[in-house]
């Protein structure tokens, strides 16, 4: 599958991945010291949804066009909404943050985030996007890598892999990864972010992970619709490792919300696999 973010900025698989990453990073600042946030996959970082490529999917419209017109949002996706408002300056919903932006704008003092993209044209708009972020770095760099060599030891650690699964070893890499980075800091929070195609294909990245890891993962399940034709991308899925204890319900009020008001026939779940 290939999954290049900027045809697909502001759809519903933002809404969650996003409204999840700030609901995250807020429960993770809310422990003492500072927070460490690695991005393995960052893209370019702002998206103009006015342009060529997110203007030929339409993605955008049906999905952050319609939260912000939303009057029954969960609590959960107001930061969303104001980032994205505070962005367009109050006005028509041009622009939209990616990961790295929402990052960068929730750091603290003594806070730190590594961005990382393999693609040389992608890393030098990412670097415009982000210049003069304080506690900031990006990398043109192989983000699976990178979150394992460049993991601190100990500390608030999170790790967010979001890859354009364009490579048949994507799903691998995420557990060797995974795994690599628990090995230096067992306490890492980890935010991954899947398409949802088929349940087979699903349901053998998480036999990977727990055959692998050997703490509980909290999955988020975004169904759209029914997953009979896996040629298309009907939904997406959050799958955390050492989760706060109180994310699932954030996590289900996004996900519900999301499947109810913008999918058809779908279905919303949040579970742990042991």
């Amino acid at each position: 599958m290939n999954y290049r973010h900027a045809f697909h900025a502001g759809n519903f698989a933002d809404l969650v991945k996003h409204a999840a990453l700030l609901d995250l990073l807020s429960k993770m600042q809310a422990q003492p010291g500072p927070l460490h946030v690695i991005d393995t996959h960052a893209g370019r970082g702002l998206y103009d949804l006015a342009g060529d490529e997110a203007q030929r999917s339409g993605e955008a419209e049906a999905g952050i066009g319609q939260l912000m017109k939303a009057d029954d949002l969960p609590d959960a996706f107001q930061p969303l909404r104001t980032a994205v408002s505070a962005l367009n300056e109050g006005g028509a919903t041009r622009f939209y943050p990616g990961s790295p932006l929402l990052i960068a704008n929730a750091l603290r003092p003594g806070d730190s985030y590594l961005a990382c993209e393999l693609r040389p044209e992608e890393h030098g708009e990412l670097k415009d996007a982000l210049k003069g972020k304080a506690g900031v770095r990006t990398a043109c760099a192989d983000g699976f890598e990178a979150a394992v060599t460049r993991a601190r030891s100990s500390g608030s650690l999170l790790i967010l892999i979001d890859p354009p699964f364009e490579k048949s070893d994507d799903y691998r890499r995420i557990v060797t990864t995974l795994n690599g980075v628990v090995a230096r800091n067992p306490q890492a929070v980890f935010l991954i972010w899947m398409p949802l195609k088929d349940l087979e294909t699903f349901d053998a990245f998480l036999r990977d992970a727990e055959d692998s890891y050997s703490g509980s993962l909290l999955v988020a399940e975004a169904r759209m619709r029914p997953l009979t034709d896996p040629m298309k991308m009907n939904g997406c899925a959050l799958v955390l490792a050492n989760a706060p204890a109180e994310f699932a319900e954030p996590l289900t009020a996004i996900c519900d919300w999301t499947v109810s008001r913008l999918g058809d026939k779908g279905q919303a779940k949040v579970w742990t696999a042991a």
